[in-house]
């Protein structure tokens, strides 16, 4: 597990009242464990998850944490009760970049939760922000924003290609899509996986540990991917354009090769060179 927002495919949800969670979760599997102070927590729970999280954080463990909206009565509560412990948040309702600017300013990293209307519109200016690691999707709070099903991948095509975009832009790696509400079925975790992944999604949001092996296999590159990404590494070694089964391969495409052989060798020690 990491705590480098940028290199995590899976982010595992825990609830913050739920401490019970907190050692079965880390061992899941997940790259990034984010204890959920928002949604997960009743309103009169807000105080105990708080102090369940920040204990787990003194006895150093590694994760992340979810904290209450900028808007909500316990946000500001939230940070100053983080800010000693430098740990990576995810921020929800991420629509404001001078907010996000101001919450990064407290912590080493930020992963921006975009769910909002407004968020999807400002997300270039807010992956700008330094600090900013990562952009995550909230499909759930976006979908019930515009009056639509959240599994309507069609309704939100232009919501995670705004954020595919911004991250690109800003120089951040793909996002990471939003959940998937269904946690019995694996077939509809991977299909929703391998959507996400064609549009330029490299990571995950989880809800369950179960979810976590199924997505983390999704979001690796297929044996084929990787037999053409090493055919073209290999053949345009030298420089310049060549042809691979007929196909032309620049530097365009040399770099789509490259970058599929580090996503396969991720977490191995190895990087394509």
């Amino acid at each position: 597990m990491t705590t480098n927002a940028q290199d995590a495919r899976t982010m595992l949800f825990v609830p913050g009242d739920r401490p019970d969670r907190f050692a079965k979760a880390a061992g899941a599997g997940a790259d990034l464990v984010v204890l959920d102070l928002e949604d997960a927590v009743s309103p009169g729970s807000k105080s105990e998850a708080r102090e369940h999280v920040t204990a787990w954080l003194a006895d150093g463990h590694r994760c992340a944490v979810r904290v209450n909206a900028p808007r909500s009565p316990w946000h500001l509560e939230d940070l100053a009760a983080l800010a000693p412990y430098r740990c990576p948040v995810m921020l929800p309702k991420a629509e404001d970049p001078a907010t996000v600017q101001g919450a990064s300013e407290a912590f080493p990293a930020l992963i921006a939760l975009i769910e909002t209307a407004k968020g999807v519109l400002d997300a270039p200016a807010i992956a700008a922000v330094p600090g900013v690691q990562r952009l995550a999707f909230g499909s759930f709070d976006l979908a019930a924003e515009l009056g639509v099903n959240p599994a309507d991948r069609e309704a939100l095509r232009t919501a995670r290609g705004a954020l595919v975009l911004a991250s690109a832009a800003a120089g951040l790696p793909g996002p990471v899509d939003g959940v998937t509400g269904n946690l019995h079925d694996e077939g509809v975790l991977t299909d929703d996986v391998r959507y996400a992944r064609r549009l330029g999604f490299t990571g995950k949001l989880c809800v369950h540990p179960k979810q976590v092996a199924a997505a983390a296999d999704a979001l690796a590159p297929g044996a084929d991917e990787i037999r053409w990404a090493r055919t073209v590494a290999d053949a345009a070694a030298d420089g310049g354009a060549v042809s691979v089964g007929g196909d032309l391969v620049d530097k365009p495409v040399l770099d789509r090769a490259l970058r599929i052989l580090r996503q396969a060798t991720k977490g191995s020690g190895d990087e394509a060179q």
